[in-house]
């Protein structure tokens, strides 16, 4: 259920011109893309894809009784973890940045992106599995950096399956289960973080964990702890 194509502008614009146009996307299908052109992060940001780069869409479609939309990126964030632990030296240096990153170490490997159409919701992927982009704001790698590059088909095939394994505990055991596991992949607490959440000043803080809906708990100098629900997270010391 993996559909391949040369190029596009992005394969979550093209799911959702799909579904706008009244398509029927089945759970499970992908599309995936050799290059991307228009290829987009959150915030807006640019996330052109190139040859031997893994960058693919799939549809979730919400159900009565799902957990909250919002925490499918951590669903996909856990896939991805599974995905690619086998494939990094250090599985210990692999870690999760809430809500949509995965980090090893400091540097970016992976990005997420959920975008809705009516009760829809497309999950964009894109891993630096050849080659890693060039960003000014936050360091970059690539699994070529540790060795021979991931063949991109067998690994889109390994992130389906995890993808599908994770959606159905999701729906069956709900968030619990999920934030649990996330928690134990993510960033360590304490871990320092400066989080720009659509206010004119940054807030700094460390990692707390996270709440019971999957916000971020962000730890404030004053001993407070504050969720956050949405913003642009990063690790404080490298601007990661």
């Amino acid at each position: 259920m993996i559909e391949y194509i040369a190029e596009t502008g992005s394969t979550n614009s093209d799911l959702l011109e799909r579904l706008k146009a009244g398509e029927r996307i089945a759970e499970g299908q992908w599309l995936v893309a050799d290059r991307q052109t228009a290829g987009r992060g959150r915030q807006g940001r640019r996330w052109n894809g190139g040859l031997g780069n893994f960058m693919g869409s799939t549809v979730v479609h919400r159900l009565p009784g799902d957990p909250p939309a919002p925490t499918l990126a951590l669903l996909a964030g856990m896939a991805l973890h599974e995905a690619t632990v086998p494939l990094v030296p250090d599985a210990s240096r692999l870690h999760l940045k809430w809500p949509n990153d995965l980090l090893y170490m400091k540097a970016k490997l992976a990005g997420i992106l959920l975008e809705g159409q009516g009760d829809a919701v497309v999950v964009g992927i894109g891993v630096n599995l050849a080659e890693a982009p060039d960003l000014p704001d936050r360091e970059t790698l690539s699994f070529a950096a540790f060795g021979p590059a991931p063949d991109r088909n067998l690994f889109a095939g390994s992130l389906a399956g995890m993808f599908a394994r994770e959606l159905e505990r999701w729906r069956t055991y709900g968030l619990e289960p999920l934030l649990r596991r996330w928690q134990a992949a993510g960033l360590p607490k304490g871990t320092p973080l400066k989080v720009h959440d659509g206010t004119a000043v940054a807030v700094d803080g460390k990692v707390a964990g996270l709440a019971e809906d999957g916000s971020l708990l962000l730890l404030l100098p004053n001993g407070a702890t504050r969720p956050i629900h949405a913003g642009d997270v990063m690790i404080a010391d490298q601007g990661t």
